[in-house]
């Protein structure tokens, strides 16, 4: 696959399913072995990982993850996601204000149980669950993400910086995939911070 793909936002709700993963699984192979090449700095190993309320304000229902940091959110988005925690990883999924447009972030009514989309958010969790899954799979991945600066209110983390089980998240996916060859694949997580909280807000591919 020599085209260049890129995803678009993720958003609150999951109806934004980010396709590039689902166009990996057939796409390269014989990943090299893992190599911890950026030691890890911040992160969480829980996407339920708890915060004192106090800290700062929580969407209304949402879990306490936690998002006091980039890297802290984005450890959180990753463990949901090869937990199959679709409700987690939705809380700790937004959509930047976008002209007159308000910040979606999300909570219990984008991402609770009755939630409209949420089946479209379980299927895609569940997509993306198989291709950032290390082998052998573990009960209770521990997640870790390097410290990345930020640009003002937005910090991309590339795929290498996050480790999941020790394995670098661009060999996971790698691993999963067919046709595509190694140095081929850029993948980063757009985490941003609003009203002084961090969420996962984009996920960037670009294959080619």
């Amino acid at each position: 696959m020599s085209v260049e793909q890129r995803a678009g936002r993720i958003g609150p709700v999951a109806g934004i399913a980010m396709a590039a993963v689902v166009a990996l699984a057939g796409c390269s192979d014989d990943a090299e072995p893992a190599a911890d090449k950026n030691p890890s700095v911040s992160g969480s190993s829980a996407a339920g990982a708890e915060r004192p309320a106090e800290e700062s304000p929580a969407p209304a229902g949402a879990s306490q993850v936690d998002r006091s940091t980039a890297e802290a959110a984005v450890a959180a988005w990753v463990t949901a996601v090869v937990k199959g925690e679709a409700e987690d990883a939705c809380l700790v999924m937004a959509e930047p204000a976008a002209g007159s447009g308000p910040a979606r972030v999300g909570s219990a009514e984008t991402c609770g149980d009755g939630a409209p989309e949420r089946k479209q958010m379980e299927k895609s969790i569940g997509q993306f669950r198989e291709s950032f899954t290390p082998e052998p799979p573990t009960d209770d991945p521990k997640v870790e993400v390097a410290k990345t600066p930020a640009t003002g209110d937005e910090v991309k983390i590339p795929a290498d910086r996050i480790t999941v089980d020790g394995q670098p998240l661009d060999k996971i996916v790698l691993s999963h995939s067919t046709g595509v060859e190694e140095g081929l694949l850029d993948i980063k997580v757009e985490s941003s911070r609003i009203e002084d909280l961090w969420y996962v807000t984009n996920l960037d591919f670009d294959i080619g």
